[in-house]
């Protein structure tokens, strides 16, 4: 199998429904028209990802991966020997259980499955150091020192662009930053209306402007002393007085001098260029790992990032080949097709404007009516895997046409439907057609999300400056870090847990028990178990639906991840408050014996389902029905067509009260018509008989001269009367007959409006669609949080 691009999988035989011994080669270059990849969970999505950053990191592509979720940091999982000792600390012990397993032995099967799944495509060992070599593999953690920090907003260097030619790209910059930072202080600032916005703003053009470099202490020091008498037409100290400055500044320093700040601030300054080459020019895997963080410091640190790439690609020059990779997981929330969040305006000037610059910019979704598809119309490779529902494929057959213009919607369609997992419709502008393909076995282990432990084993000693790391060629792979164990130590005695929370133990006889690893061991590991109520209330849908969440996060780090959760049926049998005989603990590394713990806990929970939970319904726009929570889709169907029916039958009385004014004109003068006809018919019938034998009488009397010439001309006027009876009879049957298919046709008119009416409310009573009911963070509340402690069988370091 030769192979020429880069290598995704193979395509599928249709006689056969399997995989054909051809490759599916890509293009690099045709990436600098951007992508997007669609599929529901478990399509195979986030493994096509990983093989095209594979893929450009062999060909020399540097690569800078935006991870809201911590799928991608699989790329570091590579291990070129495939030896089950490498799989061992990366497996999850939770299936090894639930497969009745040690972690060794699921290590092992663990190897074997990677290793002959890429011999089944030709790869090996070999491939893997490949990769391993050909790159450096960072993951960043802004916010957090759990990987490599990132000193996000620490640094206000002056781009160094002509103000003259790029002002909108600088502004674009500025206005993303002064957004994210307000935002983290509590300011929902408008850029065109806010005044610490506009401010802000204006210090930070005005020294760029200057040629100067910023940072926040001469931020701050300028906010409470502008540079500038005027903003607009008014006095500085009109437009924003000096008290309220200096309350702005206050809380600015607020933010910069609290502890939890200063890890945004720590680590190499972002720049991109040191994101995508490092001082020696290796190209770089960059991963900014946000699974950590709330929904608007993912918003804020997305818009300075992009923000930050379209100022450094205004500064490279033109190409035609790839240049580097922006890839994005999972862009909901990012680039809506009606909000505006701050992410999707350098979302979408890279979309436009990237391929000049030989930048290429990959996206990947698993909800479709999240992409704003006249924005996506500028992707030209779609990678379309297994969807959830009807809904999603009709949406991305629009956004294809969108794309294209000349798709055969009805073989897409076709085509989308069949999909099997890990099966992908690959529709290339630049291809003459599209091709259905099974993506290739990756080189990296697809773990799933890595926790921030994990991280931290894999970055530990990774804390230098990006821009100043020189990696040689044959230095040894971030992945083989030495392992650092979770700090956990075991103690003889119940540790301290903070005043007011829960302690309880876990009965390892819980039908649950092994999903969170609990065996029937002495040594015992925390946990917390939690109960959330959701309120879905959605006024427009008529919804008002109390569920609950129930879950158990184990282990306990410094911060606790929800996403790390499982999703158990617990309740008080599940839970002893008693310590069985000769109990041991593992201290975490959670700070339980404090309450802000736990507090923090709570909210992280909440920040997690407010981005997470969704309550699906059913709607029909048309009708502005939307479906009961429980109700079945036949049942919903049923409820819209006798809405539909009942909207049909308004608009017709409505369209039969028009035509019956007509109606009755017509039958009125028909009626009149026909009392004439019948008079005509009478009159004429009484004297035609007699008056037409005296006229042949008098005709034949003229010929042989026995009626007077008088006589005759008097009968003669006598016939021409009967012939004017005649003709105003036919005259009036005329317009009898005229009168009565006139009221035919209004009659038929009638029934054709009808039927078009009914025919459009049939249609309307199917227009259903699936909307999704989020949640608000007043509609979540944490009302049960037990500190447990889990049986395990030894330290799992």
């Amino acid at each position: 199998m030769t192979v020429e691009g880069f290598h995704l999988g193979g395509p599928i035989d249709p006689s056969t429904g399997e995989r054909a011994e051809a490759a599916v080669d890509y293009d690099a270059a045709d990436l600098t028209t951007h992508g997007v990849i669609v599929g529901m969970t478990g399509s195979g999505k986030t493994g096509l990802g990983i093989i095209y950053l594979e893929e450009a990191l062999l060909s020399g592509v540097p690569t800078l991966v935006i991870d809201p979720k911590g799928d991608m940091t699989n790329l570091l999982l590579t291990f070129p020997d495939l030896a089950p000792a490498d799989f061992e600390p990366w497996v999850d012990e939770a299936e090894a259980h639930r497969a009745g397993k040690d972690v060794a032995t699921l290590a092992a099967d663990t190897a074997r499955l990677w290793r002959d799944g890429l011999e089944s495509w030709g790869l090996d060992g070999r491939r893997i150091a490949e990769l391993r070599a050909g790159a450096c593999f960072t993951i960043y953690t802004p916010g957090s020192s759990a990987g490599v920090p990132l000193d996000i907003v620490g640094s206000l260097a002056n781009p160094g662009l002509d103000w003259d030619k790029e002002a909108e790209t600088l502004r674009d910059e500025i206005q993303g930053f002064v957004s994210g930072l307000l935002g983290l202080v509590g300011i929902a600032a408008d850029p065109i209306s806010s005044r610490e916005h506009i401010l802000v703003s204006n210090i930070v053009e005005a020294a760029w402007r200057a040629g100067e470099d910023l940072d926040l202490a001469t931020l701050l020091a300028r906010v409470q002393h502008p540079p500038m008498r005027k903003l607009g037409v008014f006095e500085i100290d009109t437009f924003f007085p000096e008290r309220d400055r200096l309350a702005l500044a206050m809380q600015l320093n607020g933010l910069i001098a609290s502890p939890a700040f200063a890890s945004w601030m720590e680590g190499p300054a972002l720049d991109v260029g040191a994101l995508l080459w490092d001082a020696a020019g290796k190209p770089q895997a960059s991963i900014l790992y946000l699974a950590h963080l709330s929904d608007e410091e993912r918003q804020f640190i997305v818009t300075l990032v992009l923000s930050k790439v379209v100022t450094w690609m205004r500064r490279q020059g033109g190409t035609g080949d790839l240049r580097a990779l922006v890839y994005m997981d999972e862009v909901f929330g990012f680039v809506p097709p009606t909000a505006e969040p701050p992410a999707k305006r350098p979302i979408l000037t890279l979309l436009k404007q990237a391929r000049a610059f030989g930048v290429g910019m990959l996206l990947s979704t698993q909800n479709p009516v999240d992409l704003d598809y006249k924005a996506m119309s500028n992707a030209g490779t779609w990678c379309v895997g297994r969807l959830q529902t009807e809904r999603d494929k009709a949406r991305i057959v629009e956004a294809l046409q969108s794309a294209s213009g000349d798709v055969d919607v009805a073989a897409l369609d076709s085509a989308i439907s069949a999909l099997d997992k890990r099966q992908f419709l690959l529709h290339n502008t630049h291809d003459p057609e599209p091709v259905i393909f099974t993506t290739r076995w990756a080189l990296s282990y697809l773990r799933g999300p890595l926790t921030r432990d994990q991280i931290g084993k894999l970055m530990a000693g990774r804390a230098t400056p990006a821009a100043a790391r020189t990696v040689a060629p044959d230095a040894p792979p971030e992945v083989e870090a030495p392992d650092v164990a979770v700090d956990e130590h075991e103690t003889p005695v119940l540790p301290a847990v903070a005043s007011g929370t829960r302690v309880a133990h876990l009965d390892p006889a819980a039908p649950w028990a092994g999903e969170v690893g609990a065996t029937t061991g002495t040594l015992h590991r925390a946990a917390l178990a939690v109960r959330v109520r959701l309120t879905f209330d959605d006024t427009a849908a008529d919804v008002r639906e109390l569920q609950e969440w129930e879950a158990v996060v184990t282990p306990l780090a410094e911060r606790l991840d929800p996403a790390a959760a499982h999703v158990v049926d617990h309740d008080a049998r599940d839970f002893h408050d008693a310590a069985p005989p000769g109990a041991t603990y593992l201290l975490p590394e959670a700070a339980i014996q404090q309450a802000s713990w736990f507090r923090d806990a709570a909210t992280a929970i909440k920040d997690h389902l407010y981005r997470e939970v969704r309550l699906t319904v059913s709607k029909n726009a048309a009708l502005k029905l939307y479906s009961r929570v429980g109700e079945s889709a036949e049942d919903f169907a049923a409820r819209c067509d006798v809405e539909a029916q009942s909207m049909a039958d308004a608009e017709a009385a409505k369209l039969r009260d028009k035509y019956e004014a007509r109606m009755k004109t017509l039958r009125r003068n028909f009626d009149e018509a026909q009392r004439r006809v019948g008079e005509l018919e009478a009159d004429v019938g009484g004297s035609r008989t007699g008056e037409l034998l005296d006229g042949a009488g008098a005709i034949l009397d003229l010929l042989t001269g026995r009626r007077s010439t008088r006589s005759i001309t008097g009968s003669a006027s006598k016939r021409a009367t009967t012939r004017s009876k005649e003709q105003r009879l036919v005259t009036a049957q005329d317009k009898a007959q005229n009168l009565w298919q006139d009221m035919a046709d209004i009659e038929q008119e009638l029934v054709g409006e009808l039927e078009e009416i009914n025919d459009r409310w049939e249609e309307k009573a199917t227009a259903v669609e699936d909307v999704e009911i989020g949640l608000e963070k007043d509609d979540i509340d944490v009302d049960e949080i037990t500190l447990v402690w889990i049986p395990v069988a030894s330290t799992d370091s």
